[in-house]
């Protein structure tokens, strides 16, 4: 695939921004679902671009980081599953297979970076009890330019050698492969679902569960009905949760009595 310097330059941005995102700005910029779009329409794919990062967001929905270690990372893993998902042809589970070494070459980096970066939380905390404000800010920025400039490259050198060897790759690799990469790419957003379910589910939630599942069964075997199925069920599901919430009888007790001088520490605070 061919590309040019102003296609480099647009993919640096992207990744100098979206790094600084997952750790400082938390706007849901870094999520594959957008850097996907974003960078099929650098490519001039856009279709191709929201389908794979749509499917990778799927794998990516239970991950989050726990205390110091870190999952694979969405933001490289998005970039390169486009990227490879639309120089190489090839469908969106293979496109996630084939990413997943790059998100954890990134999760490597993230690693590095912090272990790189820790000695300066003492510059910070003399700082902090400086009561230097000035300072503290010139820490985060400068952090949060090294982050972006870390990810930018990282993302433009791999956009590079992806579109590069994009081709050659996919003419390489045996069809075998490229079959147990499609297999094993689409069983990967069953794994993010079931993280989040680990996470999130308790007892009271399982009938909705299986009621939403038994219901997206439904609407999707209806032609009419398949193309808005997303929207449907979850507005259903919406609705059906918030009725409960509204007219089912709090379980909670009620907040004890104030005190008159105030309250103390037993006020339910």
């Amino acid at each position: 695939m061919e590309y040019s310097a102003i296609q480099v330059l647009l993919v640096f941005i992207v990744g100098f921004i979206c790094g600084i995102d997952q750790f400082s700005f938390l706007e849901s910029l870094y999520q594959p679902i957008v850097t996907g779009a974003v960078i099929g329409l650098i490519l001039g794919d856009v279709q191709t671009g929201l389908i794979i990062g749509g499917t990778y967001q799927l794998m990516t929905i239970g991950n989050m980081p726990v205390g110091g270690a870190q999952p694979p990372n969405a933001v490289i893993g998005g970039i390169m599953a486009t990227v490879l998902g639309i120089s190489m042809h090839v469908d969106a589970n293979t496109a996630v297979g084939l990413a997943i070494p790059f998100s954890l070459l990134g999760q490597y980096g993230v690693t590095l970076i912090f272990t790189i970066m820790s000695p300066v939380m003492a510059k910070a905390d003399a700082c902090a009890h400086n009561a230097d404000v000035k300072g503290i800010e010139r820490i985060n920025i400068l952090a949060m330019v090294a982050l972006g400039l870390i990810f930018g490259l990282i993302c433009a050198l791999f956009f590079v050698g992806g579109a590069t060897f994009g081709q050659t790759l996919a003419s390489a690799i045996p069809t075998w492969l490229m079959t147990g990469l499609s297999a094993a790419g689409g069983m990967m957003r069953f794994v993010g679902f079931a993280i989040l379910l680990k996470v999130m589910v308790s007892g009271e939630l399982w009938g909705f569960y299986f009621m939403g599942f038994a219901a997206a069964n439904i609407v999707i075997a209806n032609a009419t009905l398949s193309s808005p199925a997303l929207i449907i069920l979850a507005l259903s599901a919406s609705a059906s949760r918030s009725g409960t919430i509204r007219f089912r009888p709090s379980s909670r007790r009620p907040a004890p009595a104030l005190a008159a001088n105030g309250g103390d520490e037993e006020d339910g605070i």
